[in-house]
């Protein structure tokens, strides 16, 4: 199933249909960022954090440990790299300022030379698929207003055929939404340097099929110009779960095959939850989903941390660093 979603001839048939889709959505496009390049050179430092699903407090207490915010919640980062691997949305209240946040964030760092990077995971597409099933009530209520402020002027039936206090959720995250278009914007995986940042995992079968082309269609379908892509589904790479669990010699195999396909050395994934921050196959794969979020009793706040591309420390909730004998001097 997952070879077949994947297979080279479907890639080619719908590749042409998606960079033409990916054309019209660079002029058209409202927003100042532009959605960053899937390949990235080198940088001397990339901070990443995991899911934090809709907890401010823990968005804002990480950020801060890695001297990345100041207490009004500026960038302080200067030429530093964020990545934030995915889930923002869903089980907490306060998607919407966070969201807001980051996306202030994204244009403080680029004018002094740094970059914040957010991911899409899998709750932001069910989102944009208008799957509701982990939003809690403020979740609705804080969009309400994008319904109520025009609800004589509505008649799409994805929106009139929630419940009303769902409305304005669903017109902020349906594909050409106001929301919907700011994810729009984010990646769904990235590669920076030989390092690739995902939220679930990539398979030798992503890989040949392209991670431009997962980036592509998925903006492509947020924006309302494409139809969902397979990419989002279960098999995707927003949704996988092989390196999350326990893993076999078989998948640190697989991992290595996929490595090899993009040429990178390592995979830091979130999505799976973790006790803390850790690594399997040797270092190749890091796990940073810490639930962090108060969803979550037992949560950690704790940031990746990679220097040079090489050098891999953990930033503790009190800013303290924690050296994993990866990379540097140790190595």
């Amino acid at each position: 199933m997952l070879i077949e979603t994947y297979n080279t001839r479907k890639m080619t048939r719908q590749l042409m249909s998606k960079f033409t889709a990916i054309a019209i959505l660079t002029c058209v496009t409202q927003f100042s960022q532009a959605r960053p390049d899937t390949f990235i050179n080198p940088q001397e430092t990339v901070i990443a954090i995991g899911d934090l699903h809709g907890d401010l407090n823990a968005m804002l207490t990480i950020l801060r440990s890695a001297q990345l915010i100041d207490d009004n919640n500026n960038w302080i980062g200067n030429t530093q790299t964020l990545v934030q691997v995915g889930d923002i949305l869903d089980r907490g209240d306060d998607e919407k300022e966070m969201i807001n946040i980051f996306e202030t964030l994204i244009d403080q760092a680029k004018a002094v030379g740094g970059d914040v990077i957010v991911l899409n995971g899998n709750h932001e597409t069910m989102n944009v698929d208008l799957d509701f099933r982990y939003v809690t009530d403020k979740g609705f209520s804080n969009f309400q207003s994008l319904y109520e402020d025009h609800k004589d002027e509505i008649t799409d039936p994805d929106v009139l055929n929630k419940k009303e206090s769902e409305r304005g959720r669903a017109v902020a995250f349906k594909p050409a939404g106001d929301y919907a278009q700011i994810l729009a914007t984010h990646n769904s995986v990235v590669v920076i340097g030989k390092t690739v940042y995902v939220h679930g995992g990539i398979t030798p079968e992503h890989a040949d099929y392209g991670l431009d082309a997962i980036n592509n269609e998925v903006s492509a379908w947020m924006q309302g110009i494409e139809n969902k892509p397979s990419s989002v589904s279960g098999s995707g790479p927003l949704w996988n779960r092989d390196y999350g669990y326990d893993v076999s010699a078989e998948i640190c195999e697989q991992l290595e095959t996929t490595l090899e396909k993009l040429n990178a050395t390592r995979m830091v994934i979130a999505h799976t939850r973790q006790d803390n921050i850790n690594q399997v196959c040797n270092g190749k794969v890091w796990r940073i989903d810490t639930s962090m979020s108060s969803y979550y009793s037992n949560g950690k706040l704790q940031a990746l941390k990679i220097t040079n591309d090489d050098h891999i420390e953990i930033i503790e909730e009190d800013g303290s660093i924690t050296d994993t004998g990866f990379g540097g001097i140790s190595n």
